[in-house]
């Protein structure tokens, strides 16, 4: 690796320790989640936390940016660990190829990584938000995302073209589910109300298909772990807003270990 790439965490975390001061409402709605989330009782712990999740933030994204130099078709089992993932999820999502696949996760983590580790087992869909200067997306697309990806915007939603294609080439449909959405369930998410996506439980009911839900946080310079518990089956008469519920549950559970590398400063609760 070059001294940019080994460092390029670094230089993101000490950017963003710099301006972290002047982001007094960002500071204001990171500390309130944290505590309102009871991650800690501690106003001085939550401080800390919040801005560590800031520099992470920074970090992660300056990071990802030279991710498929340093991650390739050759090494990439090297910088991914699974030792803390359930065994039956990550099997079913990179080993058993024979059937689609839902992957849920949020803003936790790198989860920028799992563009670089995904593609080299099966073709992926993400649903994500697209740049609004299409030069700005072209490079991100060609720096962030390799392999056989395809690139939704979530503004645009699924359509059927979208689902025949995850079906027929058994793709891993990746959905982060922890964004404010206007027309969602209200949930819980850390006790708390929250209008919450309800596609991954939609599709998982109407097409039998099984979901993983978890995440990859970093462990070191282009090391990612993988966290998450087993998959989840939901059969065509079970409850959409219950099932959702559980994929919150699961995605709070890995958040909770893990909460230094979650994004707090964004305003994902609205209704409380």
């Amino acid at each position: 690796m070059t001294f940019l790439q080994r460092h390029a965490y670094g230089i993101g975390c000490g950017a963003a320790a710099l301006v972290w001061p002047f982001f007094g409402r960002r500071r204001r709605i990171s500390v309130e989640n944290i505590l309102k989330g009871k991650i800690t009782a501690d106003e001085r712990e939550a401080r800390r936390i919040a801005k560590k999740s800031f520099c992470h933030f920074a970090g992660h994204i300056f990071e990802a940016v030279f991710a498929s130099k340093v991650v390739t078709d050759e090494n990439w089992r090297e910088h991914f660990d699974f030792s803390e993932a359930d065994p039956e999820a990550w099997e079913l999502l990179l080993e058993k190829l024979d059937t689609p696949i839902l992957l849920v996760s949020g803003h936790h983590g790198c989860w920028e990584a799992a563009t670089h580790v995904i593609p080299h087992r099966r073709p992926m869909i993400a649903i994500a938000r697209v740049m609004d200067n299409p030069i700005l997306q072209k490079w991100m697309k060609k720096r962030n995302f390799r392999g056989n990806v395809m690139v939704i915007s979530k503004n645009n939603g699924l359509n059927s073209a979208v689902l025949e294609k995850w079906r027929q080439e058994k793709s891993a449909l990746t959905i982060l589910s922890d964004q404010h959405t206007y027309g969602g369930a209200m949930l819980k998410f850390f006790g708390r109300p929250a209008r919450t996506v309800t596609s991954a439980a939609r599709l998982a009911i109407r097409f039998g298909v099984p979901i993983v839900v978890g995440s990859f946080v970093r462990t070191g310079p282009y090391m990612y772990r993988a966290v998450g518990g087993k998959p989840l089956f939901f059969g065509k008469d079970a409850d959409r807003d219950a099932a959702t519920q559980l994929i919150n549950d699961r995605l709070e559970e890995a958040i909770r270990k893990y909460p230094e590398q979650y994004l707090w400063m964004h305003r994902r609760w609205r209704d409380d």
